[in-house]
């Protein structure tokens, strides 16, 4: 999705276009990947096709200096990796503290894979659920398509919460918008709310076109 193209127009021009200032600065957190430096030397890339030179990776010992980029940051983005390795490190070390702080503030965030988990209400692997940031409030889940998204259906009929599930599929992405609405983007998003006990399924399509895109609010 970073480098994606819709008519020529990428869309991180989306993002950049809701981005005030002339020269927005960019974190990248690698916590979920163990801080791999090639994973942040694509994201540098996918910034600098939008003119945003003002770069840092956040590192998971997250130092002041750090702390300083990210509470100055217009975008931040979350690796992919282990969502709960990553969920784990932000809450050790006060990250997750800074990042709901810079969302309340304005800046957009962007979640890669188990990035876009860490956004949800909560995460889930093999072992059980676990707390995520709570920024949007579904279960995310990611590239479970192949599986009919069973994973993510337990967890909606399971919860004791009246929680929906947003199942964003490889190569699809989605934004949540200010008005509470989900868009997707590229491909449809499977989502589940529970009835009787049971996730029941619906998917929201994409919109047809570049031009469409361009008008729609991002947060």
């Amino acid at each position: 999705m970073l480098f994606w193209k819709d008519d020529g127009l990428l869309f991180l021009d989306l993002i950049r276009a809701r981005v005030e200032g002339p020269s927005p600065r960019a974190a990248y957190i690698g916590a979920s990947n163990g801080d791999q430096p090639e994973f942040y030397d694509i994201f540098k890339e996918a910034m600098q096709s939008i003119m945003i030179r003002d770069c840092r990776m956040i590192l998971s010992s997250y130092g002041p200096d750090d702390s300083s980029f990210i509470n100055e940051a217009d975008i931040i983005l979350l690796a992919g990796g282990d969502a709960k390795q990553g969920l784990d490190i932000f809450q050790r070390t006060g990250m997750n503290k800074d990042i709901i702080k810079r969302y309340g503030e304005g800046a957009l965030l962007i979640g890669i894979s188990a990035g876009a988990v860490q956004l949800g209400m909560i995460g889930h692997s093999a072992d059980g659920v676990f707390e995520a940031l709570k920024l949007v409030p579904f279960v995310i889940g990611t590239h479970e398509e192949k599986t009919g998204w069973e994973g993510l259906q337990r967890i909606v009929e399971q919860s004791s919460w009246n929680i929906e599930g947003a199942g964003i599929p490889t190569g699809g992405g989605a934004i949540y918008h200010q008005d509470n609405s989900l868009e997707a983007i590229r491909h449809p998003i499977s989502t589940f709310y529970k009835r009787d006990g049971k996730a029941v399924p619906s998917l929201v399509m994409p919109r047809a076109s570049s031009d469409e895109l361009i008008s729609s609010e991002i947060n």
